[in-house]
């Protein structure tokens, strides 16, 4: 996918612009939010989740030259060089990633060439080593005398060596870039001669027949290099010139209006050489037939180009057959000391053949042009997806991988479509129906994410319901956040694979988190890929259904009153402060859902967050001194809680100078915390003490043991302060949310009791995580504000005080009860205080059951406003502490 800011020339200005844009954007959602009255706990995350897409979508490509190039580099110093990086773009990283597909094609041509080398020169050492080896052996073995037709035959075989063993130092001279060049006079005639007396030595017997246009032909030149040349296209007519045969040499200088130059064509009476192969054959180890390195052409091709000229096989001469090859070259060539570089013919595929192009040379410098082609044998590639991770990989690294997580749009659309219903039915209405519909679509939507169903997913999505149909049965404010935190812990636990406390914990935290780390996963699905055109284009077609639906429906509602009506009673309120707090909770209600299902498709890693197995201690008094310390304060605290049980409330006054009812709230609390802390405590000892033998693990049972019996007790202790502090100040919700976590904690430590049976704990942290949420269900399905009710009408019935102000503070869930128990004229005065009389009815989307049952007891009661707004009655007040 190509970045939006592909288009600009530098890495810097990417940047800037990306950070600019970023930013420009925050400010504006998070200005559009509050100027409409949205909430700020809804603002903030939502500006920085826009922020967040917007960087992803504008940073697209930056980097991901630099993150091939790192993969493509392992590549190759594995021996791999076909793959190449993407290179779109004009800034510094678009330069570099050309450049480095440059590089990756000279080392592939240059693994190429190295493996021709190795397989020719093995070819060619292979047949005169063979002969030499077979003629000595028969000298040895005296099949064959020693005479002087043997002794020639192994002469000519070592002779063959020794000019490949020439050759092949001559080619490394030529790679190596050591070969100075000095030029001279050069008589061509000379020049040939020289060649043809030369080569006669050999005893190929191959008349050639040299013709010099002027005779006395004068050139400047490196003399050496050009004896080589000439040698080497000489002896190669003669190779391939049959008996009967001639090679024919002519030479003549030609007057151009730009430069004088001079031309050299060999032919000979051979084969010829087929039109498809006349570039190839100067290429190294390029030979087009038996009997040759294919390395002395190359030298040639080498020593025209470095006087500035060319060499090329061309058509033969008119009526003849055979090979006509032509050495073009300046009369005076530029002056060049030193060889920089060895020229290599670019290449091109034609076929399954490497062929070079006629006349072409690599210059020193590399251009940054678009990568030469590559030989079908070696097709060049692209790093794999999972080879070439985002940014985002980098920082979360292995404790949260992402390996091309497959994207799954129809969970994306359930998920949008969960934001929509939000947008729709939430705004401006209390929790009710609406707000269960919305955590039921939600949780359908997370329990569809994982591939497979466990016990562990059925039981969660059993408390999961439970906890989303409380909005509807109660009417309690405080319930609904409860509630919904307990199903945040169900859905962690239902949709990772976490098993430590360690791990829940990092699971739940990862769960806002996966607002970033799930991005590069949002944007693949995002990327329209073949399989997916069906889904997308449905998606389009739903898209533009609405907004025709939209158009049209405004139209006609504008156009007729009666539709207008009907419409109204369809649609929301879309004022714009409506319409901006809608969007709002759409993107919030949807990126939540969302962020859910990527949790479930790719959770945190449970073994990158789970600690390590503890160290046993070296000595036995390293654990048991400090849960010592911790049993005995324990001990000392239940005996003075014996003595304030048997002593009585007067001997409580005497030592404190408190009443007892002050005496018990006083530490609750910290009662309440001490017990909490035990379960690290007993974590602590479990790391620490050794289990070697049978007397380990029963000393440890033992301590273990006996600490959580008298966390039992305190625990008990702690309930039992507070129903003392209750029945002499009161109940309140509040209270007893905190005796439902002092009986959690309780059961977490029944819990901890059972697994040390067996020293196998692992079940304990998702056990106690149900184990709450369970509770947090309980509670709400006891209607807690009805119970309160009742227990302090009980206890104004036995005190004979009573606190109005409180009971009529309660949800609409305790209406029922109030009526049924207050004499009229103190219900009347409690509920003409409370919200329920003056709140306004619910619609059918702000139903609930709580609020429903208080305004049919109200109606049964048939008071009218005046009653309910009458003066109140002086009770009597207790204090609610």
């Amino acid at each position: 996918m190509t970045s939006p800011l592909s288009r600009l020339a530098s890495l810097k200005i990417k940047l800037g612009a990306l950070v600019g844009l970023s930013v420009l954007v925050t400010a504006v959602v998070a200005t559009i939010g509050a100027s409409h009255g949205v909430e700020p706990w809804l603002v903030i995350p939502v500006s920085v989740a826009v922020a967040l897409i917007v960087t992803q979508v504008l940073a697209t490509g930056m980097t991901a030259p630099l993150r091939e190039m790192t993969i493509a580099a392992g590549g190759m110093a594995r021996g791999d060089y076909r793959v190449r990086v993407s290179a779109t773009g004009a800034d510094e990283v678009a330069v570099l990633a050309r450049a480095f597909n440059e590089m990756a094609a000279d080392l592939a041509d240059v693994d190429r060439h190295r493996r021709d080398l190795v397989a020719n020169v093995s070819h060619e050492l292979r047949t005169p080593a063979a002969a030499l080896r077979a003629v000595l052996e028969n000298m040895v073995d005296g099949v064959t005398p020693a005479d002087q037709a043997g002794l020639a035959s192994v002469l000519a075989q070592s002779e063959r060596l020794s000019d490949l063993v020439t050759d092949l130092l001559a080619l490394s001279r030529l790679d190596a870039g050591i070969t100075p060049l000095g030029t001279d006079d050069v008589v061509v005639r000379t020049l040939i001669d020289q060649a043809v007396a030369d080569l006669a030595l050999t005893g190929r017997g191959v008349p050639v027949e040299v013709q010099v246009t002027p005779a006395d032909l004068t050139v400047r030149g490196e003399p050496t290099r050009l004896q080589q040349a000439v040698t080497n296209l000489i002896d190669n007519a003669m190779r391939h010139t049959g008996a009967g045969g001639a090679v024919r040499v002519r030479a003549r200088r030609e007057d151009e209006a730009t430069q004088p130059r001079w031309v050299l064509d060999v032919a000979d009476d051979g084969p010829g050489i087929a039109p498809q192969d006349r570039d190839r054959i100067f290429a190294r180890f390029g030979t087009a037939s038996e009997g040759g390195t294919g390395i002395g052409l190359a030298i040639t091709r080498w020593v025209a180009e470095i006087h500035g000229g060319r060499v090329e096989a061309i058509d033969p001469e008119p009526g003849r057959g055979g090979a006509r090859l032509r050495l073009d070259l300046p009369v005076t060539p530029p002056t060049r000391t030193r060889l920089q570089t060895l020229p290599q013919a670019p290449i091109s595929l034609q076929g399954n053949e490497i062929i070079a192009k006629q006349g072409a040379s690599v210059p020193a410098k590399p251009i940054l042009t678009p990568s030469p082609a590559i030989p079908a044998t070696t097709p060049t590639t692209r790093p794999p997806r999972d080879a070439s991770p985002p940014v985002i990989d980098g920082i979360f690294g292995r404790l949260w991988p992402d390996r091309d997580t497959p994207g799954r749009p129809r969970l994306l659309l359930a998920a949008l479509g969960v934001g929509l219903l939000a947008a729709v039915i939430l705004p401006n209405r209390t929790g009710g129906l609406a707000t269960t519909l919305v955590l039921l679509a939600g949780a359908a939507t997370l329990i569809a994410a994982p591939q497979r169903r466990t016990p562990k997913t059925v039981v969660c999505a059993v408390l999961g319901v439970g906890l989303a149909l409380i909005p509807t049965l109660r009417a309690a404010p405080w319930l609904i956040p409860l509630s919904l935190l307990a199903g945040a812990v169900v859905a962690v636990v239902g949709l990772t694979p976490a098993r430590s406390l360690t791990a829940l914990i990092g699971s739940a935290v990862s769960w806002p988190l996966a607002g970033l780390r799930g991005l590069p996963w949002l944007g693949r699905m995002l990327t329209p890929t073949h399989g997916r055109r069906v889904n997308w284009a449905l998606a389009r077609t739903i898209a533009l259904s609405a907004v025709l639906l939209l158009v049209y429906g405004a139209l006609f509602a504008s156009a007729d009153a009666v539709m207008a009506h009907w419409i109204s009673l369809l649609m929301p309120n879309l004022s714009i402060d409506s319409a901006v707090a809608r969007a709002f909770v759409f993107a919030a209600v949807a990126g939540i859902v969302l962020a859910g299902v990527y949790i479930a498709t790719n959770p945190i890693a449970d073994a990158a967050l789970t600690l390590p197995p503890g160290r046993p201690a070296r000595h036995t008094w390293e654990w048991t001194a400090p849960t010592g310390i911790v049993i005995a304060t324990y001990v000392a605290f239940i005996a003075a809680q014996a003595s304030a049980w048997f002593g009585g409330h007067g001997y409580v006054e005497r030592a404190t100078g408190l009443t007892y009812a002050e005496y018990v709230h006083q530490g609750f609390g910290q009662l309440v915390v001490a017990t909490a802390l035990t379960l690290g405590v007993v974590g602590f000892a479990s790391r620490r003490a050794p289990r070697g033998d049978s007397g380990d693990r029963l000393r440890l049972r033992l301590i273990l043991g006996t600490l959580c019996l008298l966390t039992l007790l305190v625990a008990g202790s702690a309930l039992w302060r507070m129903n003392l502090y209750q029945e002499a100040y009161g109940f309140t919700a509040p209270r007893l949310v905190v005796d439902t976590f002092e009986i959690w904690v309780a059961a977490v430590v029944l819990m901890v009791m059972a697994a040390g049976i067996r020293l196998h704990g692992r079940w304990i942290p998702r056990a106690a995580a149900l184990t709450g949420a369970g509770l947090v269900l309980a509670l709400g399905l006891m209607n807690p504000d009805a119970w309160v009710a009742n227990r302090n009408l009980d206890l104004a019935a036995t005190s004979g005080k009573f606190d109005a102000d409180y009971l009529a503070g309660l949800s609409a869930d305790a209406v029922p009860t109030l009526i049924a128990r207050l004499p009229d004229s103190r219900a009347r005065c409690v509920i003409g205080a409370s919200s329920i009389s003056r709140a306004p009815a619910d619609d059918a989307l702000e139903w609930n059951l709580g609020r429903s049952r208080a305004r049919h007891t109200l109606a049964k009661a048939a008071w009218s406003q005046s009653d309910l707004v009458a003066a109140c009655p002086s009770p009597a007040s207790i204090s609610r502490g």
